[in-house]
């Protein structure tokens, strides 16, 4: 039985329709293996990428994304820069309501670096936030 290769790395981010667009919901990816080099010295560099999205009218893609994110791993970028070119890449593709990118880039010569970029489309009001009191069994009180 042939095995289908794996795709290959892409900066295409596919699309599909909000099924929900009369609500804010947020949508979070988190991609723990990201991987390119510093442009400098040629090391790699590792992060974790949390994204944060509050959808319009599209939605990205859970694959591309994946191959989006890939296609960075031979790229020499420094980490501010990569960041913030996701964050256009993400807002060119789908003109979100609301977007946060969180990048934790791993200890380079002692230091981490953590890079938070965000994109709010112009007129939109976030909800107010609701907090509901922790039950008990989550604050350990129980038993």
């Amino acid at each position: 039985m042939p095995v289908n290769p794996p795709t290959a790395p892409s900066k295409e981010l596919h699309v599909f329709p909000n099924p929900s667009p009369k609500r804010d919901y947020v949508i979070q990816f988190q991609i723990p293996e990201f991987t390119c080099h510093c442009p400098l010295t040629g090391q790699p560099d590792f992060a974790h990428f949390t994204i944060d999205c509050i959808a319009d009218k599209l939605c990205i893609e859970l694959k591309s994304l994946k191959m989006y994110m890939w296609s960075y791993r031979n790229e020499g970028a420094f980490h501010e820069k990569v960041t913030n070119d996701i964050l256009d890449d993400i807002v060119k593709a789908i003109d979100p309501r609301f977007v946060r990118i969180t990048a934790k880039w791993y200890v380079r010569g002692g230091i981490y670096t953590n890079v938070v970029v965000e994109h709010r489309k112009k007129g939109w009001k976030p909800q107010p936030l609701v907090t509901l009191p922790a039950h008990a069994a989550e604050s350990g009180l129980l038993g």
